[in-house]
């Protein structure tokens, strides 16, 4: 089993549903049958009277969820080169559905969000009501490494960031431990790794008759007040000056550039950032520039429905299935990009990734219902 529902009941009859993330071996990565088993499941939940909240969590020690299989993705992508695979087409509906189902959930829905949380281990989490790290929680959109670019909603969620931070953290995939979280609104609290079992009891134990969300701010609260003095040290907040100088700039091209240009930086930190950027696919830096700028105006469901086209298009241009053979198939992390300079590719191939990939009327046409 890739996923665990199960019904806890409490001591007035409540029931707290939750669901596990069963891949450990794999983090958590996200299959098809994962996301349309928890759909239904989170489907049936929001109708069930007898449940009064839900509780989304991964196995393991080492992650929620380290995003989605992409490598099973990239594969059909080059198996059919310049086409949009119908399992491409299938797995992004359907994830994308789930975000939004998340975002828009009738009732209390808490993620624990544990070690990585990577891309759509990133969309799982920016969905819930209630957004819990842990002291090691290590949060990340690391897709212009394999070509792809940040979705999941990500255009939504870090295009509301301060100042240039989104776009720092889209065009690097600079990862975002538990104090950032916080201080960038990605989470909304901190709890200790060994205290999940904890809250589970305590939920069990709320009378969710009469001042639910007093009370369960209370608990929350409480377990937040344990765990705030283990926090690390905060990395972008401090920096943000600095970046939104290096980033002030008229197009991705430059962004790109002065970005890559901060590997030779003083600041371990910025260096390592720089390298990502330099190392990543040029073509993602244009994806990301042009998303940020264009769902700055959009609804959460008008950001999904934009990034399904670009996921499609992704598909079907030669960037991301090499960058997940190079990083996650072969693992020689020498990926061959088609455009490798990001001043060469060229305008008409970044604008081709928002256009229509598919027939008819939009999938996702019924996320705004």
């Amino acid at each position: 089993m890739t996923l665990q529902c199960e019904l806890l009941t409490g001591a007035d009859g409540a029931c707290i549903g939750v669901a596990t993330l069963d891949a450990a071996p794999t983090l958590n990565a996200l299959t098809l049958s994962m996301i349309e088993t928890l759909d239904a499941q989170l489907r049936a939940w929001a109708s069930d009277p007898h449940v009064v909240c839900v509780l989304l969590r991964g196995h393991g020690p080492k992650a929620f969820c380290a995003g989605g299989d992409v490598r099973a993705l990239a594969e059909a992508c080059r198996e059919r080169p310049g086409c949009v695979p119908p399992a491409a087409a299938r797995f992004f509906a359907a994830e994308y559905t789930l975000d939004y189902r998340l975002h828009t959930y009738p009732k209390p829905l808490l993620c624990w969000a544990h070690g990585h949380v990577l891309g759509g281990g990133m969309g799982l989490l920016q969905g819930a009501g209630v957004r819990i790290v842990t002291p090691g929680s290590r949060l990340a959109m690391p897709e212009i490494g394999i070509g792809l670019y940040p979705d999941v909603g990500a255009s939504h969620f870090l295009g509301r960031l301060p100042g240039k931070l989104g776009l720092f953290l889209g065009m690097t995939g600079a990862p975002i431990n538990a104090r950032d979280a916080l201080d960038l609104d990605l989470a909304d609290r901190v709890w200790l790794d060994d205290q999940q079992q904890t809250l589970i009891d305590e939920l069990l134990q709320l009378n969710w008759q009469e001042q639910t969300a007093l009370q369960l701010n209370s608990l929350l609260r409480s377990g937040h007040q344990c765990a705030k003095a283990h926090l690390p040290e905060a990395q972008w907040l401090p920096r943000r000056a600095l970046i939104d100088e290096v980033l002030d700039v008229a197009d991705a091209a430059s962004a790109w550039q002065a970005l890559a240009a901060l590997r030779h930086h003083s600041d371990p930190l910025l260096a390592k950032a720089g390298e990502q950027t330099y190392r990543g696919c040029p073509l993602t830096a244009h994806l990301v520039w042009q998303q940020v700028q264009r769902a700055r105006r959009l609804s959460l469901a008008q950001a999904l429905q934009m990034e399904y086209a670009m996921s499609l298009n992704c598909c079907r241009h030669p960037e991301f299935s090499e960058g997940v053979r190079a990083r996650l198939i072969d693992k020689d992390n020498a990926p061959r990009w088609h455009w490798p300079d990001v001043a060469q590719v060229p305008a008409a191939v970044v604008e081709a990734h928002f256009g229509k990939a598919w027939e008819g009327r939009h999938p996702l046409a019924d996320l705004d219902g």
